[in-house]
């Protein structure tokens, strides 16, 4: 596999790790010191402006195709003209965005919410800085779309990094030297996003090497469109069906079922950051390069998704019960245990499906993958009640794992890529999580499981090393890197 790949695989995985270690630390300092309603409240307001992410209308990834393509046939002009379309588009569709959300909000504060008045108050001094945050939040993302495009993760990651840590603590900070309003804590959160915005557009002018602003272009805007309308598409078929799968579960079993479910969904669906990276470093790259070369990029990188993410997920199918015992106690734990286990060999098969669906959308067409999205939904729906129905919290996990593997040999076939050697590499690996699903249910204590866990997930690596001659290639390398005497 390129070297160029893993360093960036590796960036990408570091600038997920920190953010996300930074939000868990500071969590129980908020809930401290705004209180559970306030934290409440807020976490609300940022789960609203995530939904709101569809107004960038996939315009950040279409500049980022756009940026490759551009920038692998050295087309500085037509960089420039997509870089400023993507960004004049989103600021006016953030501005909109901005305006619903301000009387949205308003509205529903006034009418639906549930909260004492002087909250109530709070909320409506904060609005206008709710507002704002919708137009920033857009054009975050088209500067990130540009320097990815670009595939300079190093410096995307590095401002990631920076906003988060400015996110997480200057609204930590006015709040207690300011008071806990929500208007103090929303300005600051909106003074820390723009603060990355800001970092993330000059880092993006200056690795496009862009001097002069240009106007939005028709002809660029459309192709921009074009793109990523199908790009939403997909984004929006996979908001559904994320959000199936407990609403289906509320209604046939309970709220209390959808603990059992969420807390064991909530806790592996973080092993995602391992092909997330992997997802974020093939994108730009597999826009740029010709069909053989990404046939052969497709392909070493499921090789390297079974090498490398196989182990972590034997190691999480082990280990998930005892810890969830300690977590949240015997209770939930088991109960949650048998159905987190299942949801770990999803996350896998998502992880590969995902290799395949980027193949689609850079290579082929993004509407084929938006296509499979929507057709997959009915047939996911019947599936979850069906398995929800007769089967209960199993059956809802197995209908979500059924529905990746689906996903998996659809796009896996969409793509035209050389099917065969990739499913028999994938095959072994699938059987090692399959029969972990068995073991670990026999062990008894966190010590053993960690043993086991690290027994099996090492007989996986031999296994890998044995049977796929480029990652045998890759540790021998690694193994000459760790001792330079050797290869002297």
């Amino acid at each position: 596999m390129d070297k160029g790949i893993l360093k960036n695989v590796g960036i990408n995985f570091f600038g997920l790790v920190l953010p996300t270690f930074v939000s868990l630390v500071t969590v129980p300092s908020y809930i401290r010191l705004l209180g559970v309603e306030r934290y409440g409240v807020i976490a609300l307001v940022w789960t609203l402006i995530g939904y709101f992410s569809i107004l960038d209308l996939g315009m950040s990834m279409a500049a980022q195709n756009h940026i490759s393509k551009a920038l692998a046939s050295k087309d500085s002009d037509e960089c420039a003209r997509v870089f400023w379309s993507a960004t004049w588009l989103n600021l006016v569709t953030g501005i909109i965005g901005g305006l619903i959300i301000y009387f949205g909000a308003f509205l529903y504060t006034a009418y639906f919410s549930k909260v004492s008045p002087a909250l109530q108050h709070e909320v409506y001094m904060a609005l206008p800085w709710l507002a704002v945050a919708i137009p920033i939040a857009n054009l975050s993302w088209v500067f990130g779309g540009a320097i990815n495009g670009a595939e300079r993760f190093g410096v995307y990651n590095t401002n990631q990094t920076l906003g988060t840590f400015a996110f997480q603590l200057l609204p930590l900070g006015v709040a207690w030297w300011m008071g806990p309003s929500l208007q103090n804590v929303l300005a600051a959160a909106v003074v820390a996003r723009l603060f990355a915005a800001l970092l993330l557009g000059r880092s993006a002018l200056k690795v496009l090497n862009l001097r002069r602003i240009l106007p939005p272009q028709l002809g660029v805007a459309k192709g921009l469109f074009n793109f990523g309308g199908w790009m939403l598409v997909t984004s929006v078929a996979f908001m559904v069906a994320d959000t199936l799968d407990k609403v289906f579960l509320g209604t046939a079993l309970g709220a209390r079922f959808v603990t059992f479910y969420t807390v064991p969904q909530n806790l592996v669906t973080r092993l995602n950051i391992v092909p997330t990276a992997l997802g974020r470093t093939l994108f730009p790259r597999l826009s740029a390069v010709g069909r053989d070369h990404a046939d052969q990029i497709a392909q070493q990188s499921l090789e390297f998704l079974n090498g490398a993410f196989t182990p972590i997920a034997l190691g999480a199918i082990f280990v998930l019960g005892p810890f969830l015992r300690i977590w949240v106690g015997n209770e939930i734990a088991t109960i949650a245990a048998p159905v987190g286990r299942i949801l770990i060999v999803t996350v896998w098969l998502v992880g590969q499906a995902n290799v395949s669906r980027i193949m689609i959308q850079s290579q082929v067409n993004p509407a084929v993958a938006a296509r499979v999205g929507l057709l997959e939904l009915p047939v996911y729906a019947a599936g979850l009640w069906f398995g929800i129905k007769y089967f209960g919290l199993t059956g809802a996990a197995v209908a979500v794992g059924g529905r990746a593997l689906l996903d998996y040999g659809v796009l896996l076939w969409l793509s035209a890529v050389r099917a065969r050697p990739i499913v028999l590499d994938m095959l072994p690996h699938l059987a090692f999580l399959l029969a972990s699903l068995w073991l670990a249910g026999a062990v008894p204590s966190l010590s053993l499981a960690i043993v086991a866990g690290t027994v099996v997930a090492a007989v996986n690596v031999a296994w890998s090393i044995t049977s796929t001659p480029a990652l045998r290639d890759l540790a021998r390398s690694l193994l000459l890197r760790l001792n330079p005497r050797k290869s002297a």
